[in-house]
């Protein structure tokens, strides 16, 4: 607080003035295809001449859409959740055991955090073709976990940094078997980076694109590629208004887990 007593005022105005330029910068895209979603016309066209809530209602009868959507969500749920069940099997066993390799173990499990997606997408499909594999949902859920599995890792792991062993020590200490202390003391105090990798697993694999469009079919393919297969035949606002659909459900569901979870705790920012 001293040192920022002592700046000049032009200083200290400059801070928020900055945060503010970079804030608008990255919310004025949001602003112009939000306006841009309630055009009469079927053009983008900003400002719009009239308004009309038409492409929304577009968004939720296009039969592509629709496919999309149920695919990305079998996809999303299982992938979500063999990556949290995988995840925290790696992030404990990394961080209770000391076995040679590790490092290129973790090292490799961290690395769809720096190749590119279409890379592992385009390497998955070349594989499964090779081998005669067809592409099904099995396909676009392993490609999902294995780009969403160090998301679920990395939360994992800070909750096990966090976990004081002395608590599992205890319980064993008193009778509780290895299978009691588990799921009596080591899950519900992992909760927290439990469900935070869980969240952002979900978020991940669902809004992915650059690895899908190798990976799925006409039949399985994700709501992204199927917004990507819209506007190459259409150029109307429809993409426009699913856009401001997902940022809506987006922005509730993190607004929900920060209500009632706390994202502090679920990103383990929060001291416990």
């Amino acid at each position: 607080m001293k040192i920022q007593s002592a700046l000049p005022l032009p200083l200290r105005i400059a801070g928020p003035v900055l945060i503010a330029i970079l804030l608008a910068f990255v919310l004025l895209p949001v602003v112009v295809v939000t306006i841009a979603a309630f055009n009469e016309k079927a053009i983008l066209a900003f400002p719009p001449s009239a308004y009309s809530l038409k492409w929304f209602g577009r968004v939720f009868s296009y039969p592509d859409f629709q496919h999309g959507f149920r695919a990305s969500l079998v996809i999303t749920g299982w992938s979500s959740f063999l990556a949290l069940v995988i995840g925290t099997g790696l992030s404990i066993a990394v961080k209770r055991l000391d076995f040679k390799g590790k490092a290129t173990l973790l090292a490799i499990l961290h690395s769809p955090l720096v190749v590119p997606h279409f890379t592992l997408g385009l390497g998955l499909l070349i594989l499964v073709s090779q081998a005669s594999v067809q592409r099904g949902y099995g396909i676009a859920i392993l490609c999902h976990v294995m780009l969403v599995l160090p998301f679920v890792m990395r939360s994992v792991y800070v909750s096990m940094e966090n976990l004081d062993e002395r608590l599992e020590q205890a319980a064993a200490s008193l009778g509780a078997s290895p299978r009691k202390v588990l799921l009596t003391v080591t899950v519900p105090l992992l909760a927290p980076g439990l469900f935070g990798g869980w969240l952002f697993a979900a978020i991940m694999s669902f809004s992915e694109f650059t690895a899908s469009l190798f990976v799925t079919t006409q039949d399985t393919q994700t709501l992204p590629v199927a917004m990507y297969n819209y506007v190459r035949e259409f150029a109307d606002p429809t993409l426009a208004a699913l856009s401001v659909v997902y940022i809506a459900v987006t922005a509730t569901v993190l607004a929900f887990a920060h209500y009632f979870l706390g994202l502090g705790k679920i990103l383990n920012i929060e001291g416990h």
